[in-house]
């Protein structure tokens, strides 16, 4: 009998070291996210112990653009501190907004969501130095062998970051300048001088190849900005030292203020998403494999860092190491519109919705969303009239409704709002034609997709 007992308990044993990572000691809230089938991909590293190594386990999620045949690039969008922000993570590369501005120009979307417990150091991951840079290149030689893209494993990077993400893509600048196309930081830097008020921060090299990688800060205005108490009050100063250090040595480096907000994000991706789509169409090589390109600085503008103009370099009467600079005179005019209320202009409807199904009494379909405004909803008509908008009411309590909703950290909600519509007609043997029209949000729509048909079924 014991035999038999020991004999199920070496199987158990094997059994467990052949399974994946993905399923090892994961723990809510880190235990819920969405099934990455293609075009996602997933890995999951478990914590380790061994000094240099990261101390969390971290769960990596993959978006591939269909039908690309070479990644460019990968846009990695990276949550904040805390087991909320963490949390939030696991949906990034769902983002169908991210997910356009990255197709736009063949890279893939990233995701990292770091399992860190309530009550722990953020700097045991937000610090690239403490293993999650390694596990960060790490994952991306794993994930490309899954997808079939080993080139993930060498091509450049876009970096977006929230708060504690925000010190981490700052950080990656520092650290590996020839490999980062720019790097939104979002209500965080990383340090570059020693803060005596917090000196468990290791502060950074500026290397002059980081010098020539575009950067934008990012702060709510009610994070020190306008409002000088409170809980994030530090981030403005931290920002300014930051902004200053940088752009005090050449540094190619702006500022925009959100008007609205505090740390949430707000409506920020509506102005980091052109700002992005500006610095990859500049910077990523034209030919795979090549470094990247330096980004072009004869159409510049310059501002002062908190302030609400922009006017080309030539004609700035300012000492230009002392002003924000931003690319070009489109990003300029962007700029001043959000620095403003937010209310970033696009005269650019979203793509059609394609692939509409009708099955009985459910109607399912495809869409991608506006690179410049997202999707807000959609229309769905019947015989050419007026049937249901979807969702009915658009929710986000941090900025612009929209399809999706969003997190405090500028991710989907869980569970995934599903593209989908239950049309319950009565009539029997009656037929339909539907048709979906997708609404971005600033209001503009689609064209109509193709029609699908039914014949209407009675309850």
């Amino acid at each position: 009998m014991k035999r038999h007992a020991d004999s199920a308990l070496v199987f158990l044993a094997l059994l467990i070291a052949t399974l994946p990572a993905t399923v090892l000691a994961q723990n809510g809230p880190y235990d819920v996210f969405p099934e990455a089938k293609p075009p996602y991909y997933r890995v999951r590293y478990p914590a380790s112990q061994k000094t240099g190594e990261l101390r969390f386990a971290v769960n990596y999620t993959i978006w591939i653009p269909k039908g690309v045949k070479r990644l460019r690039g990968v846009v990695v969008h990276q949550h904040g501190c805390g087991e909320g922000s963490c949390k939030s993570g696991l949906t990034g590369a769902y983002d169908l907004h991210w997910q356009a501005l990255a197709k736009k120009h063949g890279c893939a979307l990233l995701a990292p969501s770091y399992e860190q417990p309530n009550g722990t150091d953020c700097q045991l991951w937000c610090d690239p130095r403490n293993g999650s840079a390694d596990a960060f290149q790490r994952c991306l030689t794993d994930l490309g062998k899954q997808s079939g893209h080993p080139e993930l494993a060498s091509v450049p990077w876009a970096m977006w970051g929230h708060s504690g993400g925000g010190h981490w893509a700052g950080g990656m600048v520092m650290l590996y300048p020839k490999r980062v196309a720019a790097a939104w930081l979002r209500s965080g830097v990383p340090l570059l001088q020693p803060n005596p008020d917090r000196p468990n921060i290791k502060p950074y090299a500026l290397p002059e190849a980081a010098l020539r990688v575009p950067i934008m800060c990012n702060p709510g205005t009610k994070e020190g900005v306008t409002v000088k108490t409170g809980r994030f009050a530090r981030v403005w100063p931290a920002n300014e030292v930051f902004f200053k250090h940088v752009r005090g040595n050449g540094g190619l480096i702006g500022v925009a203020v959100d008007p609205l907000s505090s740390h949430e994000c707000g409506n920020q991706r509506y102005m980091a998403i052109p700002w992005l789509d500006a610095c990859l169409s500049a910077r990523l090589p034209q030919t795979a494999g090549q470094p990247l390109r330096l980004m072009p600085t004869d159409d510049a503008h310059l501002t002062e860092p908190t302030g609400s103009k922009a006017v080309p370099a030539s004609q700035y009467k300012g000492d230009p190491l002392n002003a924000a600079w931003l690319p070009n005179a489109a990003i300029a005019r962007s700029w001043t519109q959000y620095v403003k209320d937010t209310n970033v202009t696009d005269t650019t409807p979203p793509p059609a919705p394609t692939d509409v199904q009708v099955d009985k009494h459910m109607l399912r379909w495809r869409a991608e969303a506006d690179v410049e405004s997202g999707l807000a909803h959609f229309i769905i008509e019947r015989n050419g009239k007026f049937l249901a908008r979807v969702p009915q009411e658009g929710k986000n309590r941090f900025g612009r409704p929209i399809f999706q909703n969003l997190q405090y950290s500028d991710t989907p909600t869980q569970p995934l709002v599903p593209m989908q519509f239950t049309d319950n007609d009565p009539t029997p043997g009656k037929r339909h034609i539907y048709r979906i029209i997708a609404v971005n949000t600033v209001g503009l729509k689609s064209k109509p997709s193709a029609n699908a048909e039914r014949v209407g079924q009675g309850i």
